[in-house]
C-alpha cells in the first residue's frame, strides 16, 4: 500500500473522532511521519538479479522437432567435430558424431546465427555470425560477428554491431587473421554497415571492401580454394516490412575480386538481366574453375561457370522460395552432383541440368544448411527448419537428431489438470501438447509429447472445463476444434457469405476463451469474431484495423507489382487483429491490437468500439501491436506492448491505462535498447509483479513497471515469445522461440517479494501443496542420445530470504514437524544472501545412513517411509532467528485407500524401518569391534608371556564376533561367482529387514499376510543376535578388559547395549 493510499485510509477512520484537537494533532503525527514512498526511495535495498540466482528454470523440451538451421561447420580433421547455428537458438557442438550435444552461445547478447565458420588452419579458431539471413517474418537479428580461440568454450564480441544478418563467413586457408564477412545489413529498414568486410589482424580492424548502398548487402561469399585472392559475392538488395516483401532490385549481382577485395568487378556473361534477387555460390573444390550459382530472377535458376565465373551457362530453372533458401552445394567430389536446398531437396547427377526431389525423404523439409564431406561424400549433415539430419550413403537414409530442443514455439498455453500440460505452436512444426512433469523416474521425454496440429503452429487454447477439447490455429487463421478422445476435428474457420469481401487473418491469429464462459470463443481477423457455441456459428464485429490497401504501399520506393521478386513473401495479408483479452472481472471488456497499429477497446461485448491508440504518447503511427492484456487490478486496467522491428525501430513499447485507454503511462523505465517486446503478463495475484518477453530474454519488475530486471539464471540468450503463469502451480511458463519451453517451478518468492521481506533477516515464504506421486523407472537404459528434461524437484519446494550470509558456524536449519508438534526431518539449506531453496521430499529420516547398507550397492541407503496425510510445519532457524510456515501434503490421487488403510501401512514400515536400524547398528558396531579385537590381536604379538588365557579369550572373542558378522553381513562371493548362494549360507538379517522393507514400502496398503508374519518372525530374530551381542558388550568384553589392563594393553570400549524395537 503506498503512501497517500494509507494516509486516506487512516483520515476516514479518524474522521468521526469528536473534538478538533484529537484531529489536529492526527494530522500533526501524520505530518512527521515519513511516507512509506519516501521512506522506500531512501531505504530501499536494491533488488538485483543476484537475489534470485538459486531459481533455476526447467527446460522441458520437446526435442522431438527441431527448430531452423541456418549453417554446419565440420572440423574436417575430425569430422565427430560438428558446430551448428541455429535461426534462434544460438550454437551447439557435438564432439560424438552427434551423440551428444552441448550449447555454447548461451550466454552472448544475441541468439540468431546466421553463418558460422571453423579455420582451415587452426580448428580451435571458430567464427559466428549473428542474424539469419533467410529474411522471415519471424527472423531474430544479431550483432555483428565473435570470435573463439578455444573451440567455443569462450567468445568475444568483434564488431560489425549494425550488420543486423550475416549469410557467411569464409577464413584464408593458411592465415586465419584474414577473414570475410558477407553481411546483409538489417532486413527491415536501410542501414550503411553491409557489404562484404575484410580483416586482415583477426577482427581488430575491418574494412568494407564491398559496398553498394544502404539496401543491398551481401548474401554470399565463396573463396577460391587454390587462390584465397579470389572471391566471388553476391550482393542482395531486399526489404520486409510489416505490410510485404520486396526481394530484389537492379542493385542485387554477382561480383568477383582477384585481388583479396581490393577492387571488384560484376560478372554478367550468361547471367540474367534486370532486377535480381537472392544469390546462392559454391565452388567446386577439386577443380576451382567450376563454379555454380543459383539466381532469383524472372530468368534466373541454377548456373555454372567452368572458367572462374568469367562466362556463365544456365542449367535449370530451379530455384525454389529463393528469399527463404538459395542455397546450393557441389559434391566435394563429383561436380555432376548438385543439391538445392529447398521444400524439397532437389538432387540432380547430371551437373543440375534436371532434379529430382524423391531423393531425401522421411525427414522434415525447407533445408537450409548442407555439408558434405570431403573425403566421403556419403557422409551428409543437413539442416532444416525441422532440425538436424545425418546420412552415411548419401542422403537415401537419415538419422534425424532429436535430442535439440531448438522448438520455435510462437505462443503457449495451460490446463488445469494435475499434473498440467503445456500447449503451444511452433514455427513450421505444427503444434504439440506435453506434460509440465511426468509420473516417472526419467522425467519428461520426447514420447511423452503428442502433436495436435500441422502448418505453423500458432495460438492452442485449451477448454477449462475439459482438456480434450482444444482449439488449434495454424497460419493465416486455420482454426480448428480437437476432440483429444475421438481423434475428430473440427473446422470452424469463419468464411465470408458470397456477397461479402473476404476475410484478413494474421500469420499469427489470435484466439481466446472467454473467462467466464468456455463456450465463448473470440478469434481474431481484420474483425473480432465472436463464437457463443465453441465455434459451431460466428458473428463479426467491425473491422477493427486502419483497413490498408498495400498495394499502395511502397517499399524500398517500389510499389511491389506482379513483377516483384519474391513479392510479400509470407505476408498473404496485412490490417488484422494480433492480439485479444477480455477483463477477467467483467464479461464483454474487450481488448484488441493490430498488425497495423490500432489498439481498440469496447465495453459492450463487441458491439462498439473505440480506437485508443492515439492516446498512447511516442509510438509511431502504424506500429505493430505485439501484446493487449487486460488486468486483474480494476475494469479499466490494461496493459499494450508494441514491437517496432517491423517498421526498423528497436525501441521497447509497453503502457499501462487505468481509464479504458484514455491515459496511458509507460512502463518502459530501464528496459534496454534494441529489446523490442512480444509479450507482457500480469502476476494473476500480485499486480505489480509483471514480466515481459523480448527478442533476447525475459525481465521481471516488482513495482509495476517503475523498475525491471533481467531474469536469466539458466535461461539462455533466446526469444521469449509467450509467458504463462499457471494459477494454481503459480510457475512461470514460458515459451521461447528457439529454445523451445522453460518452466521456473514456483514463483511464489517473486509473488510475495516485499519491502518487508528485503528488510527482515531470515523470512520463509509460503509453500504451496506438494503430493506424494509414486515415480517409477518406465524407460530403463536408453544409452546417451536420448532427450530427457527434468522433473520439478520432488516434494515440497521451499524458499527463504536471508539478508546476509550467516556466520561460518552458523547453519541454515529446516525442521519439519506434524501436528503434535514431533520432528519428522530435518535438513540443512544453502546459506546465501538472497533467495534459497530447498526441496523436503515428504519423507521421514532413512532408517540407515548411506554408507552403512553394504546390500544396497551402487544404490545407496533406501528412503524413508512417507509421511502421512496432512499439515506440517516447515521451521526454518539460522542462528538465534527462526520463521516458520506451514506446508499440506497430499497423497498420490492414484492411490485411493482408506485412511485406516494407509495408517496401517505407514505403521508397518515404520516399524520394519526401526528394526532395520537397529539391525544396522548392530552390524555396525559388529564390524568395530572386530576390527579392534584385531587391533589387540597385533598388540598382543608384541607383548611377551601373554597368558594363554588371554589368548585364547581374545580368540574366542574374534570367533564369536565372525560367527554373529556372517547373522549380519553377507559374506563376499568367489571372484566370477553368480550362482544362488551354496547351502548352509547365512541370509543375513539386515538384507532380509532392507527386502522387506522396500516390499511393504513399495505398495501402499497393510502388509500382506506372510508380510505380517514376517515382522514377527525378524523380530524374533534380532532379539536373539542382539541379545548375543550384548553379552560381549556387557559381560565377554569387560571381563577381558580386566584381564588386559594387567598386561598394561589398551582395553577396548564396547559402547552402550542395542535395544531391540517392538
Amino acid at each position: 500500500m503506498t503512501g497517500p493510499h494509507r494516509t486516506q485510509l487512516i483520515m476516514a477512520r479518524s474522521w468521526p473522532v469528536r473534538g478538533i484537537g484529537l484531529i489536529v494533532l492526527l494530522l500533526l503525527l501524520l505530518a512527521g511521519l515519513p511516507s512509506v514512498r519516501g521512506q522506500g526511495q531512501s531505504d530501499r535495498r536494491p533488488i538485483t538479479e543476484d537475489l534470485f540466482k538459486s531459481l533455476e528454470l526447467r527446460n522441458i523440451g520437446p526435442a522431438i522437432m527441431g527448430g531452423r538451421i541456418d549453417d554446419f561447420a565440420v572440423v574436417e580433421s575430425d569430422p565427430r567435430i560438428i558446430y551448428v547455428a541455429t535461426a534462434s537458438g544460438g550454437v551447439w557442438k557435438t564432439t560424438n558424431g552427434g551423440v551428444t550435444w552441448e550449447p555454447i552461445f548461451d550466454n552472448e547478447a544475441v541468439s540468431s546465427i546466421g553463418d558460422i565458420t571453423v579455420a582451415p588452419s587452426n580448428p580451435n579458431i571458430v567464427w559466428v555470425g549473428t542474424g539469419e539471413p533467410n529474411n522471415r517474418q519471424s527472423s531474430s537479428w544479431g550483432n555483428g560477428v565473435y570470435k573463439s580461440l578455444d573451440g567455443g568454450k569462450t567468445w568475444q564480441h568483434m564488431g560489425l554491431s549494425d550488420t543486423h544478418h550475416i549469410g557467411r563467413i569464409v577464413i584464408d586457408p593458411t592465415n586465419p587473421d584474414v577473414v570475410y564477412v558477407a553481411a546483409l545489413g538489417r532486413l527491415w529498414g536501410p542501414n550503411r554497415e553491409r557489404g562484404l568486410f575484410k580483416t586482415t589482424d583477426g577482427g581488430k580492424t575491418w574494412t568494407c571492401v564491398l559496398f553498394l548502398n544502404e539496401d543491398t548487402g551481401v548474401v554470399d561469399v565463396a573463396m577460391d580454394p587454390q587462390s584465397p585472392n579470389i572471391l566471388y559475392a553476391a550482393a542482395y538488395q531486399r526489404r520486409r516490412t510489416a505490410y510485404g516483401f520486396n526481394g530484389g532490385g537492379p542493385h542485387s549481382g554477382l561480383y568477383k575480386s582477384v585481388d583479396g577485395g581490393a577492387t571488384w568487378r560484376k560478372l554478367t556473361r550468361g547471367l540474367p538481366t534486370g532486377d535480381t534477387g537472392r544469390i546462392g555460390l559454391d565452388i567446386y573444390r577439386r577443380d576451382p574453375r567450376i563454379v555454380y550459382a543459383i539466381i532469383e530472377n524472372k530468368n534466373g535458376g541454377v548456373f555454372r561457370s567452368e572458367d572462374r565465373g568469367e562466362t556463365w551457362t544456365k542449367m535449370s530453372d530451379v530455384n525454389p522460395r529463393p528469399s527463404y533458401y538459395s542455397q546450393i552445394r557441389i559434391d566435394p567430389n563429383n561436380d555432376q552432383r548438385i543439391w538445392v536446398m529447398g521444400a524439397p531437396m532437389y538432387y540432380s547427377e547430371d551437373g543440375g541440368r534436371t532434379f529430382r526431389t524423391n531423393w531425401v525423404t522421411r525427414i522434415h523439409g525447407d533445408f537450409h544448411a548442407m555439408w558434405i564431406n570431403p573425403a566421403n561424400s556419403d557422409h551428409i549433415v543437413l539442416g532444416s527448419d525441422g532440425g538436424i539430419h545425418i546420412s552415411y550413403d548419401r542422403g537415401r537414409t537419415w538419422d534425424f537428431i532429436n535430442t535439440l530442443p531448438l522448438g520455435q514455439f510462437y505462443e503457449i498455453c495451460y490446463d488445469m489438470r494435475t499434473p498440467y500440460y503445456v500447449y503451444g505452436g511452433l514455427q513450421d512444426n505444427g503444434s504439440w501438447m506435453g506434460p509440465s512433469r511426468t509420473l516417472y523416474t526419467v522425467g519428461i521425454t520426447n514420447e511423452d509429447w503428442i502433436r495436435i496440429g500441422g502448418g505453423d503452429g500458432f495460438y492452442v487454447q485449451v477448454d477449462p472445463t475439459d482438456h480434450n477439447i482444444l482449439y488449434v490455429e495454424s497460419q493465416n487463421g486455420n482454426i480448428t476444434r480437437l476432440h483429444m478422445n475421438t481423434g475428430e476435428r473440427r473446422i470452424i474457420r469463419p468464411e465470408p457469405k458470397p456477397s461479402q469481401p473476404r476475410y484478413r487473418f494474421d500469420w499469427n491469429s489470435p484466439i481466446l476463451i472467454s473467462p467466464h464462459d468456455p463456450k465463448t470463443i473470440y478469434f481474431g481477423g481484420n474483425r473480432l469474431f465472436i463464437s457463443r457455441d465453441r465455434g459451431e456459428t460466428w458473428t463479426e464485429t467491425e473491422d477493427l484495423t486502419t483497413q490498408p490497401d498495400r498495394d499502395k504501399m511502397p517499399i524500398m520506393g517500389v510499389i511491389p507489382g506482379p513483377d516483384t521478386l519474391s513479392r510479400h513473401d509470407g505476408v498473404e495479408t496485412y490490417g488484422q487483429i494480433t492480439t485479444i483479452s477480455e477483463s477477467p472481472l467483467r464479461p464483454g471488456i474487450l481488448w484488441v491490437g493490430t498488425d497495423d497499429g490500432n489498439v481498440q477497446v469496447s465495453r459492450d461485448g463487441g458491439r462498439t468500439w473505440e480506437n485508443v491508440v492515439g492516446n498512447i504518447p511516442g509510438v509511431p503511427k502504424n506500429t505493430y501491436v505485439s501484446r493487449v492484456v487486460a488486468s486483474r487490478s480494476g475494469e479499466g486496467v490494461a496493459y499494450v506492448t508494441f514491437d517496432g522491428h517491423r517498421s526498423n525501430d528497436f525501441t521497447p513499447y509497453v503502457f499501462m491505462t487505468t481509464d479504458f485507454g484514455k491515459t496511458w503511462k509507460s512502463l518502459r523505465s530501464n528496459l534496454p535498447d534494441g529489446h523490442t517486446i512480444n509479450v507482457i503478463r500480469e502476476h494473476p495475484r500480485n499486480p505489480n509483479l509483471l514480466f515481459v518477453g523480448t527478442e533476447f530474454g525475459l525481465f521481471v519488475s516488482f513495482d509495476r513497471g517503475g523498475r525491471w530486471i533481467r531474469l536469466k539464471n539458466n535461461l539462455p540468450t533466446v526469444p521469449v515469445d509467450d509467458i504463462q503463469i499457471h494459477p494454481r502451480e503459480n510457475d512461470l511458463i514460458l515459451g521461447t522461440h528457439g529454445r523451445s519451453i522453460f518452466i521456473l517451478d514456483d514463483i511464489t518468492p517473486l509473488e510475495q517479494l516485499s519491502q518487508n521481506v528485503l528488510d527482515s533477516d531470515l523470512y520463509v515464504f509460503d509453500i504451496r501443496p506438494a503430493t506424494m506421486y509414486r515415480l517409477y523407472n518406465h524407460k530403463g537404459n536408453t544409452g546417451h542420445k536420448f532427450f530427457i528434461a527434468p522433473n520439478p524437484p520432488y516434494g515440497a519446494i521451499i524458499h527463504y530470504y536471508l539478508k546476509t550470509p550467516p556466520g561460518e558456524k552458523e547453519e541454515v536449519t529446516i525442521t519439519i514437524l506434524d501436528r503434535e508438534g514431533r520432528v519428522v526431518r530435518e535438513l540443512r539449506g544453502p546459506k546465501e544472501a538472497g533467495i534459497n531453496r530447498v526441496t523436503w521430499d515428504l519423507r521421514h529420516e532413512s532408517p540407515v545412513r548411506a554408507e552403512a547398507e553394504p546390500s544396497a550397492g551402487p544404490f545407496g541407503a533406501p528412503q524413508g517411509p512417507f509421511v502421512l496425510p496432512g499439515e506440517y510445519t516447515v521451521r526454518v532457524s539460522v542462528g538465534h532467528r527462526q520463521m516458520s510456515k506451514t506446508v499440506r501434503v497430499h497423497e498420490d490421487p492414484r492411490i485411493q485407500v482408506s485412511e485406516d488403510e494407509l495408517r496401517a501401512h505407514r505403521e508397518a514400515w515404520h516399524r520394519v524401518g526401526r528394526l532395520y536400524a537397529t539391525a544396522d547398528a548392530a552390524r555396525r558396531r559388529i564390524v568395530e569391534l572386530r576390527n579392534r579385537v584385531n587391533e589387540w590381536v597385533e598388540s598382543l604379538k608384541r607383548q611377551p608371556n601373554v597368558p594363554q588365557s588371554v589368548q585364547a579369550a581374545v580368540a574366542a572373542l574374534l570367533k564369536e564376533l565372525d560367527e554373529l558378522r556372517d547373522q549380519f553381513v553377507a559374506r563376499p562371493r568367489p571372484l566370477g561367482f553368480a550362482g544362488p548362494d551354496l547351502p548352509g549360507t547365512p541370509r543375513p538379517i539386515v538384507g532380509r529387514l532392507a527386502q522387506l522393507y522396500s516390499a511393504i514400502g513399495s505398495f501402499t496398503a497393510r502388509p500382506t499376510p506372510r508380510q505380517a508374519e514376517m515382522i514377527e518372525e525378524l523380530t524374533q530374530e534380532l532379539t536373539q543376535h542382539v541379545g548375543r551381542l550384548n553379552r560381549l558388550i556387557e559381560e565377554t568384553i569387560p571381563n577381558l578388559n580386566r584381564q588386559l589392563r594387567e598386561g598394561n594393553i589398551p582395553h577396548l570400549n564396547p559402547g552402550e547395549r542395542i535395544l531391540v524395537p517392538r
